[in-house]
């Protein structure tokens, strides 16, 4: 049995990756360290809590003595580090806590790691020889696209909110532990994840909990700005193929190839929303769609080019944005229904 440190897992894409991770592969067992913020919550992994392979700890990556601890109590095998303040709102409120989770938690988690699995820079210990850390991170570290072009794994990083500058801080210092130490390491770059589980003030648990509720659903701006939506079950599959078979020191950009201006995203919503829980006057949802001041700092458009995993590690997306966001719909009127019953 290998144990693996799975940071941040009470997250949104954490809490999809556990039990997905856990039902496919018997030989893992999964320590998951989460600090429960806001964006975390033990209600995501309720379906695991009983399994003997899961244990979870709570606690903050930026403390180191608790870190060195896990690893000699544990002697992981393999870090996938989810962990991060990401909601970019909060950003441009509130900086320094994502200076601090961001840049000082994944420096306190790979320096550990370092130390734990290596002798000295490019000589690892016989009992880690294969030890990996995985870094999760953002298109958002590439900065803003006109309306053509993509995001690959070359592109210039030029983050633009407090945010993703300090994701983009974290991933060169994940680099830089593979080229001074030759740690083994590698980087995933993901565009805009949706599905069950997510947070209720990111963009389509808004959408949904809004025009369920009768409110006003607000879009920022013109509602023109582009992201690439990416299902989150496809986002953990990608990651598993990167963890597994990811070549060291790499960067691995996972994208649906869906993209979506927040019209469409809204719009799409009600539609569908209209069909499954329609409205008593039976007017359509999109009547409750608001344009507001768009916030500071706001990218126009993100696409990313998945070719490499695809080519190299034979990854594709199941699901486009219309089964998708089907899905999460679903699992959202569930969960929505049952908190106003």
């Amino acid at each position: 049995m290998k144990n693996i440190l799975i940071t941040g897992g009470a997250g949104f894409i954490g809490s999809n990756f556990i039990p997905y991770f856990l039902n496919k592969y018997s030989e893992y067992n999964l320590i998951n360290l989460d600090k429960l913020t806001y964006a975390g919550d033990l209600v995501n992994l309720e379906e695991v809590k009983s399994d003997d392979r899961y244990t979870f700890v709570q606690g903050d990556i930026c403390d180191r003595s608790l870190i060195e601890k896990l690893f000699k109590q544990y002697n992981f095998q393999g870090v996938i580090h989810f962990a991060a303040e990401s909601h970019v709102d909060n950003s441009i409120e509130g900086p320094e806590a994502f200076i601090n989770t961001n840049i000082n938690g994944t420096f306190t988690l790979i320096d550990v790691a370092r130390k734990h699995w290596m002798n000295s820079p490019f000589e690892k210990r016989s009992e880690f020889k294969e030890a990996r850390f995985h870094h999760i991170s953002t298109d958002e570290v590439y900065g803003t696209l006109g309306e053509t072009g993509f995001f690959n794994e070359t592109t210039p990083y030029a983050p633009n909110s407090p945010y993703s500058a300090s994701k983009a801080s974290s991933d060169m210092l994940v680099r830089s532990y593979f080229h001074t130490y030759g740690l083994n390491v590698v980087t995933t770059n993901c565009s805009n994840n949706y599905g069950p589980k997510q947070h209720d003030e990111k963009l389509i648990p808004v959408i949904i909990r809004k025009a369920l509720n009768g409110e006003n659903i607000p879009i920022y701006g013109d509602g023109k700005n582009i992201r690439d939506w990416l299902y989150v079950l496809d986002h953990c599959k990608g990651i598993d193929l990167v963890f597994h078979k990811g070549k060291s020191g790499e960067t691995y950009n996972i994208g649906g190839r869906n993209e979506k201006n927040n019209n469409e995203v809204a719009n799409t919503i009600c539609e569908i929303l209209d069909k499954k829980s329609p409205r008593k006057d039976r007017i359509s949802y999109k009547s409750q769609i608001t344009y507001v001041k768009d916030r500071a700092g706001h990218d126009r458009r993100y696409a990313i080019d998945a070719s490499k995993i695809e080519d190299k590690l034979g990854w594709k997306a199941d699901e486009n944005f219309d089964t998708g966001i089907d899905l999460t719909l679903d699992w959202y009127l569930k969960k929505y229904t049952e908190v106003n019953t």
